[in-house]
C-alpha cells in the first residue's frame, strides 16, 4: 500500500509452494482482492518450486521480521516447517494452512482447505462405477507428487483407493505394495513434464494399464501423452483433483475421464478474512472445507457430480 498505509495496519502474509501454479496464482487473486475490499497491507512470497521448504522457512521468517499479524501458508513440506510454524505463533502470528494442512493439522491456529480425502474418494467411486465388473481386475498406475508424502498427496492417494475399494494399509502413508493391482507409481512433481517421465517410467515395467490416478491435471496430462506416444491409451481410464481452467478442458476433451475441483480463490479470501476477525476481535479462526466437486461428463449412478460445462464456470488458472 506504500506511503498511504496507517502505522496501524494490519499486514497478512501469504507463502505458497511457487508463484507459477495456476493454482497459487488464483490464490493470490483471492487474497489480493480480499485484501484491498479490507483494507490491508499485503506480502505475498513462495518457495522455488514444490518441496522447496527452505524457501517458504525464509518467507515466514521474512513476515515474522515484518511483524506481520497472520500468514496464509501452503506448505511444501507438511512436517518439516512446523518448528518454524511454532516460532511464528510463539511470536504472536496467527497462522493458517491453506490447501495443504500440518502434519500434525493442529500444528497451526486453522486449516482452510479442499478435503482432500473426500476429493479423492470421488474419483475413486467414480471409476470403479465406471469399470463396473472389471474393476477387481482393473491394473492401476498412479501419478504421485514428491518423495516427502506431504499431507495432500497422501490424502489424494488414500483416497482415491478407499473410494476404489481398496484397503489403505497406512492412512499417513502411500505404497504400491497396498495392492497387487498397481503396477507402477512414481513422482511427478505435480507438473506436466513430471507426469510424462512418471508415466514412461512405469511403462518399462507394466505392460498394461487401465486406470491411471494423478495428483493433479497436469501430471494427468504429462501421464495420457506418455501412453499415447507409446500406442497405449485406448481405453485408459485417468482420474484427477485440481479443477483448473486447463484439467477441466481435458475432460472436456475426453483425455481425463474425471477430476475433483477445488477452489483456491475462496481459501484466501476467507483465511484473509479470518486473520482481520482475529485481530480486532481476537476471535480464532475454525478449520473449513472450501468444498470439493466431482467435474465428469460420464456421471455415475450415486456419485454426485456435475458436468464439463459447469466445471468451466468455477475453475481458476
Amino acid at each position: 500500500m506504500g506511503a498511504t498505509a496507517h502505522a496501524d495496519s494490519i499486514l497478512v502474509g501469504l507463502v505458497t509452494k511457487t508463484n507459477t501454479n495456476p493454482f497459487f496464482v488464483k490464490m493470490r487473486e483471492g487474497f489480493e482482492a480480499k485484501a484491498k475490499e479490507l483494507g490491508v497491507t499485503t506480502q505475498a512470497l513462495a518457495g522455488k518450486f514444490d518441496g522447496d521448504n527452505d524457501g517458504e522457512v525464509a518467507a515466514i521468517e521474512q513476515l515474522i521480521a515484518a511483524g506481520a499479524k497472520g500468514i496464509l501458508l501452503v506448505p511444501s513440506d507438511s512436517t518439516a516447517i512446523v518448528p518454524t510454524v511454532e516460532k511464528a505463533r510463539k511470536a504472536g502470528v496467527l497462522v493458517i494452512t491453506l490447501d495443504t494442512p500440518l502434519d500434525p493439522v493442529t500444528a497451526a491456529d486453522a486449516n482452510f482447505a479442499t478435503d482432500n480425502f473426500k476429493a479423492g474418494e470421488l474419483i475413486g467411486q467414480w471409476a470403479k462405477g465406471t469399470l463396473g465388473d472389471k474393476a477387481k481386475t482393473a491394473k492401476i498406475a498412479t501419478l504421485d507428487l514428491t518423495a516427502n508424502q506431504p499431507t495432500v498427496d497422501y490424502l489424494r492417494h488414500n483416497g482415491f483407493l478407499t473410494g476404489f475399494g481398496i484397503a489403505v494399509k497406512d492412512p499417513k502413508h502411500y505404497a504400491m505394495s497396498d495392492s497387487p493391482q498397481i503396477v507402477g507409481s512414481d513422482l511427478s512433481s505435480g507438473s506436466d513434464e513430471g507426469g510424462r517421465t512418471a508415466m514412461e517410467k512405469i511403462l518399462q515395467k507394466a505392460d498394461q494399464i487401465d486406470l491411471v490416478y494423478a495428483i493433479n491435471e497436469p501430471a494427468a496430462d504429462g501421464g495420457y501423452a506418455a501412453l499415447k506416444a507409446a500406442g497405449k491409451e485406448k481405453g485408459v481410464l485417468v482420474v484427477a483433483v485440481d479443477g483448473g481452467c486447463n484439467g477441466i478442458k481435458s475432460v472436456k476433451a475426453g483425455v481425463i475421464g474425471a477430476t475433483s475441483q477445488q477452489y483456491p480463490l475462496l481459501m484466501a479470501a476467507d483465511g484473509v478474512q479470518a486473520v482481520v476477525d482475529f485481530v480486532k476481535t481476537g476471535k480464532k479462526p475454525v478449520s473449513i472445507d472450501t468444498g470439493e466437486q466431482l467435474v465428469t461428463d460420464h456421471p455415475v449412478p450415486g456419485v454426485p457430480s456435475i458436468n464439463s460445462d459447469q466445471g468451466m464456470k468455477l475453475c481458476w488458472g
